[in-house]
């Protein structure tokens, strides 16, 4: 920018005499804003009425008693009509200020003033001179668009410039996109900015530079032919920059394999297009794809490109009577806009009639105050110009009938726990479920009997792409980009609701596919999933307050005053990866933080328990979710893990699992230094004082090891345990086990169920037999149980020392490591307790306040449970120290993990 900003705030001492030459909201919002500055209009030059409508500048200066002249032209023949001239004099401008003027100004006009004339145009000069400025920045592919504000000469935007502004240049970004998001609200800062520099004679004149200039004709419907034989990009910024001009209409760059669609012949095209559910695709001359969403006919009726070959919807719908008096309320409103045409009738045309895209807003706007249930885009109204058409597609849209077409589910179904489980079992990309792009399956075992449960989707790089771009398409121009977090949160709360309905055949699935024993489950795999967002939900509209937003005090630029605050953002797309310990609650902890904070995501399951997440994306489609916002992928870590954690269009991962895992994913995400928080491995030591209640300690100690047969990242994975109490607590502890009930998940009185896959369960096999090899004294079991599946006996090993390998390293299973520690040596037990790489959680039993607290200050772990053991809860913080990763999950500091903090600095 050739000026900072801060200049527009700048006190100034002088006012000027202005004349307005323009029309449009634009040039409305100008005029409003200089007069608030102190400066006089002293005349608006602007176009005669449409239709019997006049233009919103002439309004605005007519409701203030200003002078308004409506010329048709200034010359005529080339020459300056010497009335229309005359007439412009008379008002005595110091300065002519053109906001997008769409008239040839004499040059008598333009010099005329003391300051002579400034004009807005929409690109940044010397590039794309001319009348369709912004079109051409959009056809050419520019990287950057932006305005210029110069000073008027005879030629065609050549003058000298005064200043300018730029703004980058979305992949799909539209001429509306870039006027209501830029060159619009800067647009009318900076010609007050410009008026001001001018009233204190401190205005530049830079000639535009000769290098880089161009001119381009202005678009119109008979020069506005496609040239087929164009790369994919080139084709979508050709249709994107001529806007309405055009047939097709809401292009986008579709980066996925070819779907499945009808063909269309296309004039021209060497290839012809597919009509897909999604619009209809065009093919450049590389092969890569255009996605268009909306085509127009000649008598200008526009239709989604994905309904080519529907038949005409042409039934109407017998309206209620209070959609009956929503039509009438939306008759008054047209009336109000269409002034001019003295009834509204069925077949009264918005456009015909005087309207222009401005009024589209100012409509829909109107309609959104007196009806906030009917959520319509700019795109219906050029969808239905005629008011019957518009009221029956309003009815539709209230009604939901425009909603995309039920789900189709594949199931695999099992009658198993005394019920039909339907278990979806593809990839769920973009709202469908769909096979792997190669085909590819793998199946997924019942650890219970080694039976195959079902033949899985394994997802595949290209899948990886596909589900990525979909979720990017939804965070950047999705509903639910533009959707309010307060319903971002009752969709939130609707599939919290369907989890519960669903409960026990989730439970189920959960069972069948983890081991998990069915009742622990219900209780806490589902029961603390449903719990996790509902909290979540509570949140979305909260974001800004309890410190995720907040004004801050900062230093003055005296004699104007500062105003910094800060805003909550999403990230973008998050890719999940999570572990196979407790697969629904591990998806729960961090998808419903990611998707609260306003985040799309995409996630990957782990690939032996992948049926409770395909699930609950059936469920979340069902809550009525937008397509794209949430993706599941089954399949391999290294291949799909992998892909997510380098992907460029990936912002941030998250993930629960082992601790070299997490070393890889972090040097991978640092390919585009995308956010990362990792929940990684532990070995969370357990210290029991003399002076606990014993009993307690011995049932709690237990949980701590042998809940979900061991499969539980906070683990006690080492006990310490006083010397006076040592043998008797290891007695207490076998006793117990011996009254355990090994076996079928299933079975409601089952206390330890099959670890959850054989390869896990050889592994731990294997730690058992180092142990016993190291010195350390088995007391209890280290064996498989003898019979199908993969069931392990709870184990109890003694006499362990610090060097030990089962000391040191995680089993992530049914084993109680146990060291002594000397009779009142707090100290010497805190430091054995910390000599570990990980910081997970940790415990102490004592009934000893000041010791335990004592204890918990020095424990070096990101939890510490007193007389209690694996208390977690939806509201507490959770995550770890040192090589257990860091971030958080639950709790409101989990929303940080999902959320960019940006400070946004005002003067006045």
């Amino acid at each position: 920018n050739m000026f900072c900003f801060n200049s527009f705030y700048q006190a100034y001492q002088h006012k000027l005499k202005l004349a307005l030459i323009g029309q449009s909201i634009f040039g409305q919002e100008v005029y409003n804003k200089l007069r608030k500055e102190g400066h006089k209009v002293v005349g608006v030059f602007t176009v005669p009425d449409k239709n019997g409508q006049a233009d919103p500048l002439a309004l605005a200066a007519e409701k203030d008693g200003t002078p308004v002249f409506k010329f048709p032209r200034w010359r005529a023949k080339g020459k300056p009509i010497q009335e229309v001239v005359a007439a412009y004099k008379s008002v005595g401008a110091e300065l002519n200020v053109l906001p997008f003027c769409t008239q040839f100004i004499p040059m008598d006009v333009i010099d005329c003033p003391k300051h002579g004339s400034i004009i807005y145009h929409p690109s940044i000069l010397p590039r794309h001179r001319g009348a369709s400025a912004i079109n051409w920045t959009l056809i050419q592919g520019d990287k950057k668009a932006g305005f210029t504000i110069f000073w008027a000469d005879d030629g065609l935007d050549t003058g000298p410039i005064l200043l300018q502004r730029e703004c980058d240049v979305g992949q799909n970004d539209t001429v509306d996109d870039l006027y209501n998001r830029f060159l619009f609200p800067e647009g009318i800062k900076a010609m007050v900015e410009a008026v001001h520099l001018i009233a204190d004679g401190k205005a530049p004149r830079i000639p535009q530079p000769k290098e880089g200039a161009t001119y381009e004709g202005i678009q119109r419907k008979e020069n506005a032919e496609i040239s087929w034989d164009q790369p994919a990009a080139a084709l979508h910024n050709w249709i994107r920059g001529h806007d309405k001009v055009v047939t097709f209409y809401g292009s986008s760059l579709l980066d996925t394999s070819v779907p499945a669609g009808q063909e269309l012949a296309i004039k021209g095209a060497s290839r012809p297009g597919l009509v897909t559910k999604n619009g209809l695709v065009v093919f450049g001359n590389d092969g890569k794809m255009v996605l268009v969403r909306n085509l127009q006919f000649e008598d200008g009726k526009m239709i989604p490109a994905s309904k080519y070959f529907s038949a005409d919807e042409t039934t109407a719908l017998e309206l209620t009577e209070e959609e009956k008096k929503m039509a009438e309320d939306i008759r008054a409103i047209w009336k109000g806009i269409l002034s001019n045409v003295a009834v509204i009738e069925d077949s009264t045309d918005f456009f015909k009639s005087g309207a222009s895209s401005m009024h589209v807003v100012r409509m829909l706007e109107e309609i959104k105050q007196k009806h906030s249930g009917l959520q319509l885009q700019n795109e219906d109204v050029y969808m239905a110009t005629k008011f019957a058409d518009f009221i029956q597609m309003a009815v539709r849209k209230l009604r939901g009938e425009d909603k995309e077409e039920e789900l189709v589910i594949d199931y695999v179904s099992k009658n198993v726990n005394n019920m039909t489980v339907n278990m979806p079992y593809q990839c769920f990309i973009n709202g469908k479920f769909i096979n792997a792009d190669d085909g590819k399956t793998y199946d997924t075992i019942n650890p219970a009997d080694g039976s195959v449960i079902a033949s899985v989707s394994s997802a595949s790089v290209a899948d990886v792409d596909k589900a990525v771009a979909a979720a990017k398409e939804a965070f950047e121009n999705g509903e639910w980009g533009r959707m309010n977090a307060r319903e971002r949160g009752r969709l939130m709360y609707r599939l919290a609701d369907l989890m519960e309905e669903h409960q026990e055949e989730l439970a189920t699935i959960e069972s069948i596919d983890s081991g998990a024993v069915y009742t622990l489950a219900l209780k806490t795999h589902i029961g603390m999933s449903v719990q996790t967002f509902r909290y979540f939900a509570g949140w979305c509209d909260k974001i800004q307050a309890s410190g995720y937003g907040a004004t801050i005090p900062i230093n003055q630029a005296r004699p104007n005053h500062n105003l910094t605050f800060t805003k909550k953002e999403p990230i973008g797309v998050c890719a999940i990866i999570i572990p196979w310990n407790y697969p629904l609650m591990m998806l729960a902890w961090k998808s419903a933080a990611c998707l609260a904070a306003g985040n799309t995501l995409v996630l990957k399951p782990a690939q032996v328990t992948p049926l409770t997440s395909l699930k609950f994306a059936e469920l979340s489609a069902k809550a009525g979710f937008p397509k794209g916002v949430i993706n599941i992928l089954p399949g391999s870590g290294g291949l799909v893990g992998q892909h997510l954690s380098e992907h460029p269009d990936v912002r941030k991962v998250g993930f629960t699992g082992s601790t070299p895992t997490g070393k890889q994913i972090m040097k991978s995400a640092a390919a585009n230094l995308k956010k990362v928080s990792l929940e990684l491995g532990g070995k969370s030591p357990l210290i029991i004082f003399s002076d606990c209640e014993l009993d307690r300690a011995v049932k709690m100690g237990m949980g701590a090891v042998y809940f979900n047969k061991g499969e539980n990242c906070i683990a006690a994975g080492r006990l310490f345990v006083e010397e006076s109490i040592h043998d008797e607590f290891v007695r207490k502890v076998v006793e117990e086990i011996k009254k355990m009930k090994i076996g079928d998940p299933l079975d409601r009185s089952t206390d330890h169920g099959p670890q959850n896959h054989k390869a896990h369960l050889e592994k731990l096999l294997q730690y058992c037999e180092t142990g016993v090899k190291e010195g350390a004294t088995l007391v209890y079991g280290g064996r498989q149980v003898c019979r199908p599946g993969f069931f392990m006996e709870p184990t109890v090993f003694t006499d362990v020392e610090d060097h030990m390998y089962i000391a040191q390293e995680e089993s992530f299973g049914p084993v109680m490591v146990i060291s002594k520690f000397k009779n009142g040596d707090v100290d010497g037990v805190l430091r054995r307790a910390n000599a570990t790489e990980y910081g997970l959680a940790s415990g102490v039993f004592t009934k000893d306040i000041n010791k335990a607290l004592y204890i918990s200050e020095k424990l070096e772990a990101g939890t510490v449970f007193i007389n209690t053991y694996n208390k977690t809860d939806v509201a507490a913080p959770f995550g770890g120290f040192k090589m257990s990763g860091f971030g958080k999950d639950l709790g409101e500091e989990a929303l940080h993990e999902y959320l960019r903090t940006k400070a946004i600095t005002v003067e006045y």
